[in-house]
């Protein structure tokens, strides 16, 4: 792997094959048929079902009477009212069954001999690298997220998103915790780190490759309205181009958890606080 400050050259990206965008046809390697089929199957299993979900809600708040920005997304909502125990088993039952297709992808890459997640850069290699670039990120995305979401929801193209509304119970903030890197891993892992392998090697150009992968971002967040879709496409974008320059999904990760976990315990802190928050 190349230095941490030049771009990592298009053959050196994990997966996606030299500089002309055809991939490898190397002896031993998976063909470009069953490469496709996992893929499939891997979005179908994950974000690919949540795009297709998101679109049918986004529908349903379009044809509701009233505007987008009296209605609300729930992010993280309690799953039993009035039975915490329950309600916590239900919260860990969700946030562990999510991150299945993380498991499917990592046998995937396994049985590819490629090195599991580590060829996709999710491992403990470089902790502080991931960490460092990883804050820095979070600081640059989070503030201009939150400026874009007040602004599309003001000019009525969003709904109010409700990042939890879990009950003040002991296990709150360390189930918030908990969601905010289960979506981290999630989607970074899924939507970066495997998809533009596979991309890759199954002959897509970088470009085609990078603009897959923050459609498929922005349309599972298409529930939250239009601001919600083009303000995570564009972060889709910058997201994929950064993988293709670091190599590693590690600082990915590690930015969209904290952007997430300030977002869950900021409104858990701060909502009804404020005049300049909105609520559901």
């Amino acid at each position: 792997m190349q230095s941490d400050t030049s771009p990592v050259a298009d053959a050196d990206v994990p997966g996606e094959g030299s500089g002309s965008g055809r991939p490898r046809e190397a002896a031993g390697e998976p063909s470009r048929r069953l490469l496709r089929s996992e893929l499939l199957i891997v979005l179908a299993l994950s974000l690919g079902a949540s795009a297709v979900s998101a679109l049918i809600s986004f529908i349903g708040s379009l044809t509701r009477p009233g505007g987008l920005k009296h209605q609300a997304a729930t992010l993280n909502a309690s799953h039993a009212p009035g039975r915490p125990w329950l309600d916590l088993a239900w919260q860990l039952f969700g946030i562990a069954t999510a991150l299945v297709p993380v498991v499917l992808v990592a046998h995937l890459l396994l049985r590819e001999r490629a090195g599991g997640l580590r060829a996709i850069g999710f491992d403990r290699r470089r902790p502080g690298f991931d960490l460092g670039r990883g804050a820095a990120l979070a600081a640059v995305i989070g503030g201009s997220g939150l400026l874009l979401y007040l602004g599309a929801r003001a000019a009525g193209v969003n709904l109010t998103v409700v990042p939890e509304a879990l009950p003040d119970v002991w296990w709150k903030i360390p189930v918030l915790i908990a969601s905010a890197v289960q979506n981290a891993v999630l989607e970074e892992v899924i939507v970066v780190g495997y998809l533009l392998r596979r991309l890759g090697q199954l002959g897509w150009t970088p470009v085609a490759a990078v603009a897959a992968s923050s459609v498929l971002r922005g349309s599972y967040h298409l529930y939250q309205g239009i601001g919600g879709f083009f303000g995570n496409m564009v972060m889709g974008v910058v997201f994929a181009l950064l993988y293709r320059r670091w190599g590693r999904v590690g600082p990915l990760v590690a930015a969209h958890a904290l952007i997430d976990t300030v977002a869950f315990l900021g409104y858990a802190l701060l909502a009804g606080r404020v005049g300049w928050l909105p609520t559901g």
